[in-house]
């Protein structure tokens, strides 16, 4: 599978960085209890793993990637934290050798963006939860970002990385589908709410943060895609780039965007 944002150092830094800067704002109201079976599918480099395990030192985690290497980074992250109730599987999603109903909870984050076809993947969540099992999506909409100063190139540059994950196949503003891809999948919808950060200078720490470890640095993942489509000539990206960046740095400087949080149950 091709992963807009690639597989560099510079890109596990990122989310490792924006886990830790997210965790409330996406964490908060999800629990495990003693006992259950957990899925966590898509797990990466084990940003989201390790806050998972955490937070539920009772419960059984099983992390899957289609990545060898990520799933070796993500072992290697909860090793140094010395989290012992994870399990992780080389695996594809779209071919899970799970028998039915053996998970009581499937959680899933920022991984249907990047699927060609996400209302697949949910009905084979569904077919190795237990009756009664959740699952919890978490998804960003990059149609929902917005910042002050916003100048024509770090705009375009924000549509290019839009458009790059487009170009694949994949859908960057997901998040707004959460209802009725779980909806129409056969779940029943338990809740879905809107996940919000919103920073300024009042708050200059979580403004830099947002900006300079989660933002900026995703939108530069996309520079070779970018460059290679010809949206954008070099001077314009890099400006665009810079214009983000200086966002944090700008006494006026403001930032918004919106994750959507939803939760079903398998009937």
């Amino acid at each position: 599978m091709t992963y807009v944002h690639g597989y560099t150092t510079r890109e596990t830094r990122r989310l490792l960085e924006q886990s830790l800067i997210l965790e409330d704002l996406l964490h908060t109201g999800t629990s495990f209890q003693k006992g259950e079976r957990v899925l966590e599918a898509g797990c990466g480099v084990g940003a989201q793993t390790r806050i998972l395990a955490r937070r539920n030192p009772d419960a059984a985690f099983e992390s899957i990637d289609i990545s060898r290497e990520s799933i070796e980074q993500a072992r290697e992250v909860t090793r140094q934290e010395g989290i012992e109730n994870v399990t992780f599987k080389q695996s594809d999603l779209y071919s899970l050798s799970y028998k039915p109903a053996t998970f009581d909870h499937v959680f899933v984050c920022f991984v249907l963006e990047h699927l060609p076809d996400p209302a697949v993947a949910l009905q084979i969540f569904k077919q190795i939860l237990k009756p009664g099992g959740t699952i919890t999506l978490i998804e960003g909409d990059h149609g929902s970002g917005f910042w002050t100063p916003e100048t024509v190139d770090s705009r375009k540059a924000w549509k290019g990385l839009i458009d790059s994950q487009i170009a694949l196949g994949h859908n960057p503003n997901i998040g707004r589908r959460v209802y009725p891809l779980l909806n129409d999948a056969g779940y029943q919808v338990r809740d879905v709410s809107p996940r919000w950060v919103y920073a300024d200078q009042s708050n200059s720490s979580l403004l830099q943060g947002v900006i300079n470890q989660i933002i900026a640095p995703m939108v530069y993942s996309a520079e070779k895609q970018v460059l290679d489509s010809a949206y954008m000539k070099r001077g314009e990206w890099d400006r665009g780039l810079n214009d983000i960046r200086e966002v944090a740095r700008h006494p006026e400087g403001t930032f918004f965007y919106t994750w959507f949080k939803g939760v079903g149950v398998k009937p």
